[in-house]
């Protein structure tokens, strides 16, 4: 039977979760110690979501006795009777949703003759929190502007947490076009229905139910097979009869602008052939059902922990909806590519594979390189624009040319709260979604007070804020050595390297220059690493199929560079020991087809394997025969070799793609640009492979005082992430919470 999570981890909950052990206590011994002959083994597992984590006020319950049928069960809820929710499936199992569940603890309690199990489900609102932390504030109501299939709107909201009444909307597919149309009221289909066949073989008419509500103070929205002039309601004991059992999260794409707004729209999955979205009629029409929420979407929301728990919540209502599914993926490119991985890693269990492309690890990989970059421009273009050629900058920076460097570099403006700044070309500072107003936005002299529009600040239950209520910030540069490469292999001189160290400086926290360089706040850098808003990888993720495509193929320029891929790899490696769960295919383009089929056959397969092992074992021992790394050189030729980070001709695949890197790489620092802050080391003469003068070598020891970056070492506070972190209000693995000092 499906788990919402992971067998692996419920083991381990069930262990270490005192309630469920007494229950299991109960069970075995035969609750209140009746008569003897009246004893059966009872439990109940909680399928819709976790035990801590239930929302809505409703849960899907199993009950599972040793003698079913033959004994009549009762299930208790706060005391109240709602046996009548349950129904006998054909494996036996009761199964039924309860209701009435009240804010905070209940119980459930099944009774089996005389044995009775019992669980505490912890219940929050449906407009959340639950694990990310205070409502952050100000937050722009968009429900009159979101736009269902059938050109109507969610509408108005009904209060301050920007909920709306529940709207379902049928769509058909008509014969002989591609495009959804609105299914006319009545009892009956229209002539011009198309039909499709799912992946079980049913042939049914090709209409679809589509939902859109409100979870998480985000707009959500199901779709599925489902034809209402033949089928009843659809429920987790009734559900839709084409579902083929599997679901598939929608994610977006994008990152700056993406605070202080509900969204007006779903993300989607937009790239070359790849095209995903929350009515894609392929998936669709072979039975998959989608879910998306809004929150989900990069664009509305940039923030790692509030878009898991919007798809952990979102999930939760599909499961109560339809029933569990057999396994949900998700995919995406670009932000839907850290949309996928960083709330699997975050939630494990929530995702059971991932297909990601155009692929960043997080959003801080581009704004900390970026803000790395921004400094470089700013010394190469203001501070001392004569003491480097071009090709020197852009040796120093990594990328391959100049455009590359400088879009790189521009990436700093979403860490940038104030607007309209004039810096280099195409830099975008205090990005705002046009939906907040600007007497709400800040402005350091206008609007002191008002929300910042960045990065930091719309996760800032994560980083804490400062005196000033600015959230406290990660990046830090002190200690690095940028053009350490360049020095030591010649491309720059001993005083060109001097005088950039000397004179890069730093931030301030409106992202002014400052002569000095940037400290990070030690006690942000390590909540980002145990929340996972730096993705970490030893989660969810480490038990999954993690497939990486291309996607976008262009180091010349906007900043989707294939560094990051690597990036992502080498996280994994450093989490889990090695990247076996993780396949990358490189091409102009990777074909489409292919790599869908393949990844769905590895999720389906290790999803079936009820044999012996971990979670993890089952998907290294169920990979596709080619499911191993490789390129395309075309859309029917597959190169098959190691994929390595290089910009030589050392392999086909590299003389084919080539890739370059970025500042710190550089500086020294790893591929899987992960030390926020390094640990430092005293400045040593031997440590550089081209000689220093006595004066070169004190001038080199006063610009780095506390010593110069140690990469051999973890950065300072680096540490795993801590699984289903909570920052409020649950009390369950409780990293830390913004409103106690």
């Amino acid at each position: 039977m499906y788990r919402f999570f992971s067998k692996e981890f419920l083991t381990r909950q069930i262990v270490s979760t005192s309630a469920l052990a007494v229950a299991l206590t109960l069970s075995a011994c035969g609750g209140d110690g009746g008569g003897g002959g009246d004893q059966h083994a009872v439990s109940l597992k909680t399928l819709s979501s976790p035990n801590q984590y239930v929302s809505g006020g409703t849960a899907l319950v199993q009950v599972v006795t040793d003698a079913p049928g033959s004994t009549p069960v009762t299930v208790l809820v706060n005391g109240a009777d709602e046996s009548s929710a349950f129904r006998q499936g054909a494996d036996g199992t009761l199964l039924g949703v309860v209701t009435n569940l009240v804010v905070g603890n209940n119980t459930i309690t099944a009774k089996a003759g005389n044995s009775s199990a019992s669980q505490t489900l912890t219940n929050y609102p449906l407009a959340g929190p639950i694990i990310s932390g205070p409502h952050i504030t100000p937050f722009i109501c968009q429900t009159e502007a979101f736009k269902l299939p059938d050109g109507s709107t969610l509408g108005q909201a009904i209060d301050a947490d920007c909920s709306a009444q529940t709207k379902v909307t049928y769509m058909y597919m008509p014969k002989n076009d591609s495009t959804f149309k609105p299914l006319p009221a009545g009892n009956s289909l229209p002539e011009d229905v198309a039909s499709t066949t799912t992946l079980s073989g049913q042939t049914v008419p090709f209409v679809i139910r589509v939902e859109t509500g409100t979870i998480n103070r985000g707009i959500y929205q199901t779709a599925v097979l489902h034809d209402p002039t033949t089928e009843t309601l659809p429920t987790p004991l009734n559900p839709p009869k084409a579902w083929n059992k599997r679901a598939i999260a929608i994610e977006g794409f994008g990152c700056a602008g993406g605070w202080y707004i509900q969204g007006n729209a779903i993300g989607n999955l937009n790239s070359g052939d790849f095209k995903f979205n929350n009515l894609d009629p392929t998936r669709l029409g072979e039975g998959y059902a989608t879910f998306s929420n809004t929150l989900q979407h990069a664009s509305n929301s940039c923030n790692a922990l509030l878009s898991a728990e919007a798809a952990m919540m979102t999930k939760e209502h599909l499961v109560k909806t339809f029933g569990a599914p057999e396994f949900t993926v998700s995919a995406g490119c670009s932000g839907g590519s850290y949309g996928s991985m960083q709330p699997t890693d975050i939630i494990p269990g929530l995702f059971d594979g991932v297909l990601i492309m155009c692929t960043f690890p997080d959003p801080l990989g581009i704004a900390l390189s970026g803000s790395d970059g921004h400094l470089l421009t700013h010394y190469f273009s203001s501070t001392n624009p004569s003491a480097f050629t071009e090709d020197q900058q852009v040796a120093v920076s990594g990328y391959k040319n100049y455009k590359a460097f400088l879009d790189a570099a521009n990436q700093a403006g979403r860490t940038d709260p104030v607007s309209g700044r004039v810096d280099m070309p195409g830099y975008n500072s205090g990005v705002w979604n046009a939906a907040v107003p600007a007497s709400l936005r800040y402005d350091p002299g206008s609007n002191p007070v008002g929300a910042r529009p960045t990065v930091y600040d719309w996760a800032r239950n994560v980083y804490g804020v400062d005196a000033n209520g600015f959230a406290k910030r990660p990046f830090d540069n002190v200690g690095v050595q940028y053009g350490l490469a360049q020095l030591n292999s010649g491309v720059i001189t001993v005083d060109q390297f001097l005088d950039l160290n000397e004179k890069i400086g730093g931030y301030d926290n409106d992202s002014n220059y400052v002569a000095s360089r940037t400290s990070g706040d030690p006690g942000a850098i390590e909540r980002m690493y145990k929340s996972g808003m730096q993705l970490v990888g030893n989660g969810g993720l480490a038990s999954i199929p993690v497939f990486d495509i291309t996607g976008i193929y262009n180091d010349d320029s906007s900043y989707h560079y294939q560094w990051f891929h690597f990036a992502t790899r080498d996280r994994l490696v450093g989490a889990n020991g090695d990247s076996k769960n993780h396949v990358m295919w490189r091409g102009n383009p990777v074909p489409a087809v292919t790599t869908w089929d393949t990844f769905i056959k590895w999720v389906s397969e290790y999803k079936a394997d009820g044999g012996s092992g971990t979670q993890r074992d089952k998907v290294i021992r169920h990979k596709p025969s080619n499911a191993i790394d490789g390129c395309w050189s075309d859309q029917s030729t597959f190169i098959a070799e190691a994929q390595t980070l290089s910009n030589q001709p050392d392999t086909q695949c590299n003389t084919l793609f080539p890739s370059w890197t970025f500042p710190r790489r550089q500086a020294g620092g790893p591929v899987a640009a992960d030390i926020a802050k390094c640990q430092l080391k005293a400045v040593n003469a031997s440590d550089y492979k081209v000689a220093l003068t006595a004066e070169q070598l004190a001038r080199l020891k006063a610009i780095f005082p506390s010593g110069v970056c140690d990469w051999t070492k973890p950065g300072v506070n680096q540490t795993k992430l801590v699984p289903f972190p909570s920052f409020g209000p649950s009390p369950v693995n409780l990293v830390f919470d913004i409103t106690k000092p």
